[in-house]
């Protein structure tokens, strides 16, 4: 585990991110990875790639569960809660802003025009970070990855097979994949 960060970096770092990021987890992914991996280089393409895949299989929300994550491979699980306390507290202070002044804010125009634009730029990032992971998943499994992902989309927006089932498949394929391959079964 790498000590080369200090906690009031990571502090400082998740608060800022969580701070300015709109849109959910899949939008925070992007900026933590360029944080950490492409910035610090703490973290490389695949240990990011175990960390989203992880944040997305636990409870919770995605960009809780990907601070908490990262800052326990940063430093462990010092490093896991201040990551998560920093990314708690933009969500907590900016709720309870909009909850006292939510009148003001309700019928603004201006308000409703900023949210309308970020809704574009936010399906941006989603596109980007989906193309990302992808392309990074094709690196190492090319053809076996390119299958689950078609087969994924076409279960989901064609046969409107339940999210669940088309998780729980993949959980199992790869678990079952990944087994093998370890064991030497397969190549």
């Amino acid at each position: 585990m790498k000590e080369s960060i200090s906690l009031m970096e990571i502090f400082g770092t998740f608060f800022k991110i969580n701070a300015v990021t709109f849109g959910g987890g899949y939008t925070i992914v992007p900026v933590i990875r360029d944080e950490f991996m492409k910035k610090r280089g703490l973290i490389d393409e695949e240990e990011m790639l175990s960390l989203v895949a992880l944040a997305q299989s636990g409870p919770g929300a995605m960009a809780i569960s990907t601070s908490l994550l990262t800052g326990y491979r940063l430093r462990g699980w010092k490093g896991a809660l201040t990551a998560l306390l920093a990314s708690v507290l933009p969500c907590l202070i900016i709720i309870s802003v909009l909850f006292y002044f939510y009148d003001a804010f309700s019928n603004n125009f201006w308000v409703k025009s900023a949210l309308l634009g970020m809704g574009g730029v936010i399906s941006a990032v989603l596109v980007l970070t989906v193309y990302d992971m992808g392309k990074a998943a094709l690196k190492k499994h090319k053809i076996f990855s390119l299958i689950l992902m078609v087969g994924a989309f076409v279960a989901s927006f064609f046969f409107q097979v339940h999210t669940i089932i088309i998780i729980l498949t993949l959980a199992l394929l790869g678990f079952a994949t990944f087994t093998l391959v370890d064991e030497g079964k397969v190549k």
